[in-house]
C-alpha cells in the first residue's frame, strides 16, 4: 500500500493506433525486419556483397509484393537469402489479404444492419465466422493454391528441363508462392523469358497470379456459392466481370501491337504470341513476371500496360493498383452521368454515394502519387518520359515490370521508387479504411449551389 500522503500514481498512457496506422507500422516493421536480414553476409551469394540500400529495395520490394529488383535475384542472393525473400513475400501477401478482410470483418460488424442496408454496404464474404477462423480460411486457401502450383511446375523443370529434384523443388516453390502472391520474383536470371513457350509452367503460374488477384472474399464466395451466381455480392460481381474483360482486352491490345515485333513475339508461332500476350496481360495485373524483353515492346505497348497496372486487381487480394472496384464504380459513375440518371445501378443494385467520394479520392490520390513520381525521377534522371512513367506506374501498382532500367538508377531514383512500392501497396487499402472509418455525422447542411462544369 501507498504511504500516508504519498501521491497516486498515474496510470501509464498507452498508446492507441487505429487500423491505418497500425497496417503501416505492421508493413514497416516487416520491412525492417527483411532489410537487417538480407544484409547479413549468409543472404548473399559467394563473392558477391548487397549494399544496404539495395537490400532495403529488395525487402520492399519482397514485402510489397512488387518485384522490382536492383540486384539479379539468382545470383546475388544465397539459398538463405532466396529463402528470406520468399518467406517476406508470403508475409506481405498474406498480410494485405488478412488486414483486408479483417478490416472488412471489424466494419461489418460495426454497422449495424440498418446502417449497412442505407449505404449499401457490400461485406456477406467476410462477415460469418470470426478472426481466428477466417485467419485459417487464407493461410489453407493461399497454402493449398501454392502447393499444386509448385508440384506442376516443379515436375516439368524437373522432366522437362533437367533440374535435378532439389532444384525444381525449391524452383516450383518459389514461383508458386511469388506467383499467387502477385510478386514477381523468380529465380532465373532472365525471369521466366526460357520457358516463355511453355504452357505447362506459364500456364499454372499465371493462374496462381489471377486467383491472387481476385481476393479472398472473391475466393470464399465462389468456394461456398459457385453455383449461385445470383447470391453474388456487388463485389465479386464487379471482381470477376472487370478481371475477365481486362485479361482479354489486355491480350488482344499487346498482342496486336506486338504481332510483328520480332524483338518479342514476332518470330513465334501464332499460337505462342498469343500465350505470352495472355502472360503479360495478367502480369501487368500486378505479378511482374515477364517472358519476354519488357525494354523491346513498342512504347504503345507500354502505355497500354501501364494502364492495366495502374487499374491493378481486386480488393483483399495480393494485386495491386488502385483495385478494379475503384475503376469499375468511376466507369459507372461516367456511364450513369452520360444516361442523365439520378442513381448509379451496378448488377441490379444501387451504389452507395459515399463511395463514389471513395473511388474518386483514390483515383486521384493514386494519379497524384504517379505525377509526382515521374516528376521526381525525370528531374533525378536524363530518361525518356514512357521509360520513367513505366517505371513509376510499375512501382506504385507493386507489379515489378521494368525496362531493364532499375539497377542502373541512381541510389535517389532508387529511394523514389522504394516509397512508390510502399504507397502503392498500403495506400489504397489504408486510405480506403480510413475513409470508411472516418464517418461524422453533421447536424446541419450549407446551402447547396453549383458550379458550371466543363
Amino acid at each position: 500500500m501507498p504511504s500516508a500522503g504519498a501521491a497516486p500514481r498515474r496510470p501509464i498512457p498507452r498508446i492507441r493506433l487505429n487500423p491505418p496506422q497500425a497496417v503501416v507500422l505492421g508493413f514497416l516493421g516487416a520491412i525492417l525486419a527483411a532489410t537487417g536480414l538480407l544484409a547479413l553476409p549468409f543472404s548473399h551469394a559467394d563473392g558477391d556483397s548487397v549494399t544496404v540500400l539495395d537490400a532495403a529495395f529488395t525487402a520492399v520490394s519482397a514485402v510489397a509484393v512488387t518485384g522490382h529488383i536492383v540486384v539479379d535475384t539468382a545470383t546475388a542472393w544465397s539459398f538463405s537469402g532466396q529463402l528470406v525473400i520468399v518467406l517476406f513475400i508470403q508475409l506481405g501477401g498474406l498480410g494485405i489479404m488478412l488486414v483486408a478482410s479483417l478490416i472488412g470483418l471489424a466494419l461489418a460488424r460495426r454497422f449495424s444492419l440498418r446502417s449497412r442496408a442505407a449505404a449499401g454496404t457490400e461485406n456477406r464474404g467476410v462477415t460469418t465466422g470470426d478472426a481466428a477462423r477466417l485467419a485459417k480460411g487464407i493461410l489453407l486457401t493461399s497454402l493449398a493454391i501454392e502447393a499444386v502450383v509448385a508440384a506442376i511446375v516443379a515436375l516439368r523443370l524437373a522432366i522437362g528441363y533437367g533440374e535435378s529434384a532439389a532444384d525444381a523443388m525449391w524452383h516450383g516453390v518459389f514461383l508458386a508462392v511469388s506467383s499467387f502472391n502477385n510478386a514477381g520474383f523468380a529465380p532465373y536470371s532472365d525471369n521466366m523469358i526460357g520457358f516463355a513457350t511453355d504452357p505447362v509452367i506459364v500456364v499454372p503460374m499465371a493462374i496462381a497470379t489471377i486467383l491472387g488477384g481476385l481476393g479472398f472474399p472473391v475466393l470464399r464466395q465462389l468456394r461456398k456459392e459457385f453455383r449461385r451466381p445470383l447470391h453474388w455480392t456487388m463485389n465479386t460481381n464487379i471482381v470477376l466481370a472487370m478481371t475477365a474483360a481486362l485479361l482479354v482486352l489486355g491480350t488482344l491490345y499487346i498482342a496486336v501491337l506486338e504481332w510483328s515485333n520480332p524483338a518479342t513475339i514476332g518470330g513465334m508461332a501464332p499460337a505462342d504470341r498469343l500465350l505470352v500476350a495472355f502472360f503479360h496481360s495478367v502480369q501487368a495485373r500486378t505479378a511482374g513476371f515477364n517472358s519476354v524483353d519488357i525494354g523491346q515492346m513498342t512504347s504503345e505497348t507500354w502505355l497500354g500496360i501501364d494502364v492495366l497496372m495502374f487499374i491493378g486487381g481486386g480488393p483483399a487480394g495480393t494485386a495491386g493498383g488502385i483495385k478494379v472496384t475503384t475503376f469499375a464504380v468511376l466507369l459507372f459513375i461516367i456511364l450513369t452521368e452520360l444516361r442523365g440518371e439520378a442513381a448509379v445501378n451496378i448488377f441490379g443494385k444501387r451504389l452507395s454515394r459515399a463511395v463514389h467520394r471513395e473511388a474518386i479520392t483514390i483515383a486521384l490520390l493514386s494519379l497524384a502519387a504517379v505525377m509526382s513520381g515521374t516528376a521526381a525521377l525525370m528531374l533525378i534522371t536524363d530518361l525518356d518520359l514512357d521509360v520513367v512513367l513505366f517505371e513509376v506506374v510499375s512501382a506504385f501498382g507493386t507489379v515489378g515490370l521494368s525496362t531493364g532500367i532499375t539497377a542502373d538508377l541512381p541510389d535517389a531514383a532508387k529511394v523514389v521508387l522504394m516509397v512508390l512500392m510502399f504507397l502503392g501497396r498500403l495506400g489504397p487499402l489504408t486510405l480506403g479504411t480510413a475513409l470508411v472509418l472516418r464517418r461524422r455525422r453533421i447536424l446541419y447542411e450549407l446551402p447547396k449551389e453549383r458550379p458550371v462544369i466543363g
